[in-house]
């Protein structure tokens, strides 16, 4: 367990004056293109606490943007790196090679969806698994076309921005973008025109008929989709849609890939969010929870796919870092130590009950939304009017920050409210966040 007390305490305003000193300091240095949601200055964290230079405890319900799912500093984390550290911290795995990049090569094609054979190559972060998924798939295939979907994030490179869905702030002015990238319409069955009960049906169907007017199945490398989406608003497709169209890839000699970046590593309750229906991709990108904070990121697919790359087609300098490899090792060991997927379960039963009693309150809480601990509240104008209410949700962010509680946004229309909380958090601290948040949400409505 952390040594860092888990309760919450507030010393000082949020942010207290350390931090605001801090924040001068960042101005003068740091490029204003990165921005901070919540200027206070971590010292410590551990658990579900982040405790930041004033000596305020706040109550973590973001994980670094679901990266620390097994908690800040988890102890096998800890003495994981500290070992590897000492003995070395780099060779470069395409100069001279080391046991660990193997382990974890081993681990991903063990966990991920299928029992087929396997091959994974490491990168360092979300947005580079990403565009290293689609130079595979379009070498294997000989395609050059990726299909994305409405409300997509994939990532801040080059073609990640052309795969993700959002102008600002990801898009914005950074352009001309990759080519040869579509976008379909996702399923998102809060907001689908024919109604939810319709719109696995229907959401397929728009997808099929445009991929196939606009690029046509044969010039169509990938079809690159978040199980659960992030960023863009943790919209939860309506059931059957992930496995249609993972059959339709397979029927079309179309790669399917499952970016799992934010849903993986026992988020949604499951190894990986593919796992719920059932759907067995043939890439799958992985990042934020697998390393327990440090940049680690994998590309796990078929062996006759990634194996068809020529040799010194795929790496990196620091792809697959020695120390990165070690704390994702100590992570995944936590996962099946302390049975993590089963505790993403029990976050949800605490958390959705909580949430229902809090939308049956306030009619602005449009829907509830997600699986596991990877769970969303989007916040419209009220009853028969979905305009999207991104005023009120940041103002109970803003709201919840004053009070202690790191929480985090997100959706095309910035009125998405989510809960990551690490997984590591004990019931009586989420209990406690929760309280923080619906009074935030009584005081801001």
């Amino acid at each position: 367990m952390s040594n860092v007390p888990q309760q919450r305490l507030l010393q000082t305003a949020i942010p207290g004056p350390k931090s605001a000193a801090l924040q001068a300091r960042k101005t003068a240095a740091v490029s204003a293109g990165v921005s901070t949601g919540l200027p206070v200055y971590v010292e410590r964290a551990g658990g579900g606490i982040l405790v930041d230079v004033d000596g305020n405890q706040l109550i973590d319900f973001g994980s670094g943007i679901a990266v620390t799912t097994v908690g800040n500093a988890a102890p096998r984390v800890v003495d994981r790196v500290t070992a590897q550290v000492q003995d070395f911290t780099h060779t470069c795995f395409m100069v001279t090679p080391y046991e660990e990049y193997l382990e974890v090569a081993e681990a991903l094609n063990e966990l991920t969806p299928g029992d087929h054979e396997k091959r994974t190559a490491l990168f360092n972060s979300g947005a580079e698994a990403v565009e290293n998924a689609v130079k595979v798939a379009r070498h294997f295939t000989g395609r050059n076309a990726v299909v994305a979907f409405d409300h997509a994030y994939h990532g801040r490179t080059n073609l990640t921005m052309a795969l993700t869905a959002k102008n600002m702030p990801y898009k914005h002015k950074f352009g001309p973008f990759a080519g040869e990238v579509y976008r379909a319409p996702m399923s998102y069955p809060y907001r689908w025109p024919g109604g939810p009960a319709d719109c696995a049906k229907e959401s397929f169907d728009a997808f099929v008929s445009q991929v196939h007017a606009q690029v046509g199945e044969e010039n169509l490398a990938a079809v690159i989709l978040e199980p659960i989406q992030g960023e863009g608003g943790f919209i939860v497709p309506a059931p059957g849609f992930v496995k249609q169209v993972a059959d339709w890839c397979a029927d079309n000699g179309i790669l399917f890939i499952a970016d799992e970046v934010q849903t993986g590593f026992c988020r949604t309750g499951d190894w990986f969010a593919s796992e719920h229906e059932g759907v067995v991709p043939d890439l799958i990108t992985t990042a934020k929870g697998m390393a327990g904070g440090l940049p680690l990121a994998g590309v796990t697919g078929r062996a006759d796919v990634m194996d068809s790359i020529h040799g010194g087609g795929l790496g990196g300098t620091y792809g697959g870092n020695p120390v990165a490899c070690a704390s994702a090792l100590g992570a995944i060991e936590t996962m099946k130590e302390e049975d993590l997927c089963g505790r993403a379960k029990q976050v949800e039963a605490l958390f959705v009950p909580r949430l229902q009693a809090l939308a049956e309150k306030y009619p602005q809480i449009g829907d509830i939304r997600g699986r596991g601990a990877m769970l969303a509240v989007e916040l419209v104008n009220g009853p028969g009017d979905l305009t999207p209410n991104a005023a009120l949700t940041g103002a109970v962010n803003k709201a919840c920050h004053a009070e202690g509680l790191v929480t985090l946004t997100c959706g095309t229309y910035g009125n998405v409210f989510r809960f990551l909380p690490p997984l590591a958090a004990s019931d009586e601290l989420l209990s406690e966040g929760l309280d923080v948040f619906e009074k935030a949400f009584a005081a801001s409505v």
